[in-house]
This record gives structure tokens, sequence and C-alpha cells, in this order.
């Protein structure tokens, strides 16, 4: 029997390791709106999000107990005109992101369509390995050997 575990391990960033296993299993194509996330470098990640017809204004994060939040509202407009085909969603939505030990949301940006967050692994001091120095103390010589001891009892 076969579990999918793709449900835990979309919206997770930072658990690379684990998100690796459940790579190549089918995601929810119903998910809105559609993201991706990038790993740019060991510690450095970009949440990226296709919120086509949001402005910088409509779009909401938040930060809490290990999530990331992201809500987007649109503005109603005050002139709405007679759509004839309205193939661009601009419907509210909440996605949130679970978030490992030690991540951290830097900053984001809005262009072209496109919500880019960066988010960093920023392990503290006390957490990182630390290198433990061996001191080393010279060998002690025996004075006296076995074969020494043995002329000595001979004589």
């Amino acid at each position: 029997m076969t579990y999918d575990l793709s449900p835990l391990f979309r919206t997770a960033i930072g658990f690379d390791r684990l998100a690796r296993l459940v790579d190549t299993l089918p995601q929810d194509a119903g998910a809105y709106p559609p993201y991706n996330i990038e790993k740019l470098a060991d510690d450095a990640y970009r949440l990226q999000l296709a919120v086509a017809g949001f402005a910088a204004d409509d779009i909401e994060l938040t930060v809490k107990d290990n999530a990331l939040i992201v809500a987007g509202r649109v503005a109603e407009d005050a002139t709405k005109g007679e759509f004839l085909h309205r193939g661009i969603a601009a419907r509210a939505f909440t996605r949130r992101f679970a978030l490992a030990d030690h991540m951290v949301v830097e900053g984001a940006d809005i262009s072209n369509g496109l919500l880019n967050i960066s988010i960093r692994r920023v392990v503290p001091e006390a957490l990182k390995p630390r290198k433990i120095s061996i001191n080393s103390t010279p060998a002690k010589t025996i004075v006296g050997s076995a074969e020494t001891s043995q002329l000595s009892q001979a004589a």
C-alpha cells in the first residue's frame, strides 16, 4: 500500500530532504494561486506566487507560529464593466506555508503579476555545529623496560 504524503510537503519551506522524497508525486491542480518554491542557495529560498490582477495593497503577508500566511483580496471597482469572458481569476485567497525552524521571511516584492517572497534560514550561533579541539599530552616514557628488568634479575 502506498501513502500519498504530498499534502504534507507541498507548502513546506526548508524541509528540503523530506520534500525531495515526494517531489515526483502529483500535486493538486486546483490550488489557487499557483506558486513556485525555489532554492537559491543552501540557506536562501524564493516563494513565487502568480497574483495577476492583485496590487501590493491587496495582499497581506503574516508570519505566525512557523507559518507564512499569504492572503489576497481585490478591492471592488466602482466602475464595473460587462465581461464577455473572465479568464483572470481575481478571487480572494489565503495560502498557508509551513516554515522550518529558523526560517526568516526577509521581504517581498510584486512585479509583472508575480509576488516574490525572500526567505532565508538563519541558524543562531548557539545551534550551529562547532568544532571542538582535542588537546594532546606527550606520551610518558617508561624508565625501565621488560628486558632491563630481566637482565637485572639474572645478575
